[in-house]
């Protein structure tokens, strides 16, 4: 099995996201799986400076930084349709995603590569039968609570690719209690089969 471990936090130290996820990739890893290791704050870029709608840009019309977005997408792709299982640690940043995995999610989004158009005009994930855990965190933003805008768009983004299998781990209100929402997180990682 591949796993396909994506960090977004922009803090390397201390991160708690990070922290989790590692116990996450701890409990389910066997011996024989491989991980490919995603680290967003290092060296994401942003889609900008498209001529027309989708990824798409002649190659004689590209800039250095319009090179470099295609090649990272591309490796993007390339890593979310080779992985079985796919964990995302995510804080909640003033409410919503952290810039890189809305950068991330913008890149991975390909016509033909994670997704198509239907001949009635509906999407199509095609990203099928991979499993995702997501790793949440909040300061003091409930999880799923009205002010909790980056778990149901970190669902429908990975519906939108396909997948449907999404498992969620999370540590939220930290500020409020910090203990208590640690050994629940730890005890929701425990109790994955």
């Amino acid at each position: 099995m591949k796993i396909y471990q994506i960090d977004s936090s922009a803090r390397k130290e201390g991160s708690t996201s990070r922290a989790l996820a590692k116990k996450l990739l701890n409990k389910i890893k066997k011996p024989d799986d491989e991980v490919i290791y995603r680290d967003l704050d290092d060296e994401m870029v942003f889609v900008s400076g498209l001529t027309e709608s989708g990824m798409k840009i002649e190659k004689k019309d590209q800039t250095e930084h319009h090179k470099k977005m295609f090649e990272l997408s591309d490796t993007l792709v390339r890593e979310l349709k080779d992985s079985d299982t796919i964990i995302i640690s995510a804080p909640i940043y003033n409410y919503g995603p952290p810039a890189t995995l809305k950068a991330w999610s913008d890149l991975a989004a390909r016509v033909g590569e994670t997704f198509r158009f239907k001949p009635n005009g509906r999407r199509e994930g095609l990203l099928k039968n991979k499993r995702a855990y997501l790793v949440i965190t909040s300061g003091g933003t409930k999880l799923n609570s009205n002010e909790d805008f980056l778990t149901p768009w970190l669902k429908f983004i990975l519906n939108f690719f396909g997948i449907e299998k999404i498992d969620i781990i999370c540590a939220d209100q930290m500020a409020l209690d910090y203990e208590k929402s640690i050994q629940e997180a730890e005890k929701q990682i425990e109790n994955i089969c």
